[in-house]
Parts: C-alpha cells; sequence; structure tokens
C-alpha cells in the first residue's frame, strides 16, 4: 500500500518525536553511537512499510524501540567480536515480549536516557560545527538536507560533520554514561551553548538572504525545553529559556514587508508577543529563585526584560542595563559583552560617552572582523553629527557583514549620509 502524505507526516511526526530517546536508550545498551542511530533508522523504514498496512500502534515509541532492539540483535548475531554486546543487549531484552503494548522501559529510564544523549551530542571533545550537526540531527530530528539549509552550507559539509562526531566519540571511548557530579556543570553548560548557538544563528543569521531562521528558533526552545524537563533544578536552563523566549517575542517586528531589518529603536512593540514575553518573565523568575540571578544567561535574560517592559523605547531603563551589563562583562568577560555595554551607555550618557567606551575595542584582535563593531560607531558618529565618519563606518560594516539583508541595511544607512549635489 502506497504511504499517504497524511501517513507520512504523523510517522515523521512521531519520528521527532520518539526519535531521541529510541537512540539514547539503544546507545545505552549497544555503547555504540552509529550503531544506535543506523538501527533506530532502520525502525523508522519498517514503520513507513509496517504502518499504512496495519495502522499505527497505540504505542508507536514502544513499537520503534522494540523493532530497532530486534534489528540491533540481528546485526550483532552477524558481527564477529560482538559476543559481550549481544549478551547485554540480551539481558536488556529480557523484559520485553513479541507484542509492543508490553514494553517495560520506564519515563524515568528513558529521561535518564536522553539526558544521556544530549550530553553525548554536545560533549566537549567535539568541535562547534560537529556539536550543532550532530544535536539538530539525532536530538533536533532534522534531516541532513534540512541542516544544510538552515546554515547554508552543502550537504556533503554536514554529512561529514556528523559522521566525523560519531568517530570521535568512538576514538575518545566517550562514556555513555552521565557525568560524574563534577563533571555536570561544564557538561550542561556545553549543551547549552550548543542550544544557544542554534538560536542564534537563527535570530540573525550570520549569512545567506534571510536574516532570521525560525526553523532554527524554534528547534532552540524545543531543545531547552526538553533539558529543562530532565534538569529542572538548574537556573541557568532557566535563564537560557527566559533569554530565548524574550528574543522571539520580538520576531514579528524585527523585519519589514520586505525582510528588511528593524532596529530596535524602531520596532513596533504591539507585534511583539505578550505569550512569549509573559513565559520569558516567568522562566527568569523562576531562575532568579534558584540562586541564579548572576548566572550568564539569566543577566542576559534580565537585560532582555528591560526592553520587554518598557512599552516604549524611550521608556527603558538605560541605568539598569548598563549596570547589568557590567554584572554580565565579570561573569563572563567578552568584547562583545563591552561592545552592548558601550550601546547602553551611549544611550544613558549621550553617544560621545559610548563612542569614548568603544575606543578600546577598535584595537581588539577578536574583533577585527566583527561588522558590529563598526555598524554601532556609525551609529554613534551619526548622533554626533560627524557624518563623513559615520559613512565610513557603514561602509566598513557592510564590508564585513556576511548576511545579505544586513548588508543591504549597512549600505542604506551610508548612502543616506551622502551630501546631495
Amino acid at each position: 500500500m502506497p504511504v499517504t502524505d497524511a501517513i507520512r507526516h504523523r510517522i515523521e511526526a512521531v519520528w521527532r518525536i520518539e526519535a531521541p530517546r529510541l537512540i539514547g536508550s539503544l546507545a545505552r545498551t549497544l555503547r555504540d553511537f552509529g550503531l544506535a542511530e543506523e538501527v533506530a533508522q532502520d525502525a523508522l523504514v519498517a514503520a513507513l512499510e509496517t504502518w499504512p498496512i496495519k495502522g499505527v500502534p497505540e504505542r508507536p515509541g514502544a513499537w520503534l524501540l522494540t523493532t530497532a532492539r530486534r534489528r540491533a540483535i540481528d546485526i550483532l548475531r552477524h558481527a564477529t567480536l560482538a559476543t559481550r554486546k549481544h549478551e547485554l543487549l540480551e539481558h536488556d531484552m529480557s523484559g520485553w515480549t513479541q507484542s509492543d503494548d508490553n514494553a517495560t522501559d520506564t519515563e524515568d529510564e528513558f529521561g535518564d536516557d536522553l539526558l544521556r544523549l544530549i550530553f553525548i551530542a554536545c560533549h566537549p571533545v567535539l568541535s562547534t560545527d560537529a556539536r550543532v550537526a550532530l544535536t539538530l540531527r539525532v536530538l533536533g530530528g532534522l534531516t541532513t538536507p534540512e541542516i544544510a539549509r538552515a546554515f547554508l552550507v552543502p550537504e556533503a559539509t554536514v554529512a561529514q560533520r556528523i559522521v566525523r562526531a560519531k568517530k570521535v566519540l568512538a576514538e575518545k571511548q566517550v562514556s555513555f554514561e552521565l557525568p560524574p557530579p563534577a563533571e555536570l556543570g561544564s557538561r550542561l553548560a556545553s549543551a547549552l551553548e550548543v542550544v544557544y548557538l542554534i538560536f542564534n544563528e537563527g535570530y540573525a543569521a550570520t549569512s545567506g538572504d534571510d536574516w532570521m531562521r525560525p526553523l532554527l528558533c524554534a528547534q532552540a526552545l524545543r531543545l531547552a525545553r526538553t533539558i529543562l524537563s530532565l534538569a529542572g533544578d538548574e537556573p541557568e536552563v532557566h535563564g537560557l529559556i527566559a533569554l530565548m523566549e524574550l528574543q522571539a517575542s520580538r520576531f514579528a517586528a524585527r523585519v519589514d514587508a520586505a525582510g528588511r531589518p528593524i532596529l530596535l529603536a524602531a520596532q513596533d512593540r504591539s507585534r511583539w508577543d505578550a505569550a512569549s514575553i509573559r513565559r520569558g518573565l516567568a522562566a527568569l523568575a523562576h531562575a532568579e529563585a534558584l540562586d541564579g540571578a548572576d548566572g550568564s544567561y539569566a543577566l542576559q535574560a534580565a537585560l532582555a526584560a528591560c526592553h520587554a517592559r518598557a512599552e516604549q523605547h524611550d521608556a527603558t531603563d538605560w541605568a539598569r542595563i548598563v549596570a547589568l551589563y557590567t554584572r554580565l562583562a565579570n561573569v563572563a568577560p567578552s568584547p562583545v559583552i563591552q561592545l552592548n555595554r558601550a550601546v547602553a551607555l551611549a544611550m544613558r550618557d549621550g553617544p560621545q560617552a559610548g563612542l569614548d567606551a568603544l575606543a578600546p575595542l577598535l584595537e581588539e584582535p577578536r574583533m577585527a572582523g566583527y561588522h558590529l563593531l563598526p555598524g554601532v560607531r556609525g551609529d554613534l558618529l551619526e548622533r554626533l553629527g560627524r557624518l563623513d565618519e559615520a559613512r565610513a563606518a557603514f561602509e566598513q560594516a557592510a564590508a564585513l557583514a556576511g548576511n545579505a539583508r544586513e548588508r543591504e541595511f549597512l549600505l542604506e544607512r551610508a548612502a543616506s549620509l551622502r551630501p546631495v549635489s
């Protein structure tokens, strides 16, 4: 029987939900990330062949897991040197019957498996690009072509990153157990970093024709909520969700009908998503209640909250924003934080104060190719009436910008400052 679009969409929806838990459970038993994903994919193929005929089972996740485990046993039975793995899997299967309705895995076991998978996919031994690709593949449920389109890189590049990531995990003999308590903080920080990198690429794309890629932002929020369901007592998880919700609330107001960027000061705040703001503020309050007010993500969320609470741009509490950036610079020193603090100083004390704060960053090697530095400088110079210098700064920023929309926007600002002949 051919697979109808309705059944295919339902299977795909089930797969996106169940795949991470499925791969996590298999990886725990097999101690082989690549094999776990392979047999999980085999189970998906079996679902595509079987469910259109017999219908979607009442417990599709259990059906997929049973099918994947049987496939794993078949593979291991034919593999030399796999005796021990075979015994482990047979033992793990002992509580299962031929009916998927009798699956015995508990939700707690599934939760632990999922948390293991998050820590593996975001393991610090992997490069940043590899962590992002692997996380989107096994936790976000995105296909290789979808990841390639999202990041505007060739499919072969994404595939190579994923293959290389699996190879590194195997070579480094990364444990498929939860990290010991002493490592939990750093490993969680690595996972949250990956999630925020994914969100940021969707919020302000570094390249391509579109300034925003909502799919990546939605995936990042879903991943963060998954982590929250497993590590709800960690304040920085709440802080990150607060930050992303508050930033995502501005989506509808960040571009015009043609897709061109709209600066924060010019955005129609009536178009900001009130529900997203409420969720963000609630998550921030939760982070602060867990004594996480000075966490990096919580501080960034507190900054976003200042904007969310101001009904108009002129009502923004810039003094509080400067103070928050000062605290953030102590917690997570970064020239980008200093750049943002300079913007806040300019809003509180005037453009010259902001320009003075920018001066040390002009000699900072890490900012040499960062287009927002000359972009901010151009804005401050324009406000001071130094139009020729402002135009040159905007042109420099446009030359460094990788995103087409942003580059056009900066060139338009430069052109607007040209003297009328």
